[in-house]
């Protein structure tokens, strides 16, 4: 792993999820739609229940990760009320208010010397979260993301 992280590198994958059970769950629903054959009741049902068990396998692996991501997006805006009141002596929810979560979720990487402006022109010109990413310089990194 790189020393620094900034925006060409602070994605992260879980090999286990993104790279075995997702494409296989995805290459065994595709399978089963291949195989859909309604040339008699007994094939139909078949082919539903397969359909069925695919899109369960898809839906039971890809739920922990949705509900690990939105926890965390509430400890991301929770770390950003807590950092903006430690460089401001202000409430955050202000500003928070003015932003969407992705837009919070993205200056959450800018150092201490940048974030107050760069929140500021986020709020202006509604910049979107991947141009917040992109002009941060001080990229401050976060290695314990899910």
């Amino acid at each position: 792993m790189s020393d620094t992280q900034n925006f060409q590198n602070h994605a992260k994958y879980y090999p286990l999820h993104h790279f075995v059970i997702l494409p296989l769950t995805l290459l065994f629903v595709g399978w089963t739609i291949g195989r859909i054959d309604f040339g008699n009741s007994q094939s139909a049902a078949e082919s539903m229940y397969f359909l069925l068990l695919g899109l369960i396998i898809f839906f039971i692996s890809y739920l922990p990760r949705i509900y690990a991501l939105k926890n965390q997006n509430r400890i991301i805006r929770l770390e950003m009320r807590q950092h903006y009141y430690h460089l401001t002596g202000t409430s955050f929810y202000e500003k928070e208010r003015q932003l969407t979560s992705a837009q919070v979720i993205a200056l959450r990487f800018a150092g201490d010397d940048e974030i107050l402006a760069l929140i500021d022109k986020t709020i202006k010109e509604k910049t979107a979260p991947k141009e917040i990413k992109k002009s941060i310089k001080n990229w401050k990194a976060d290695r314990h993301r899910v």
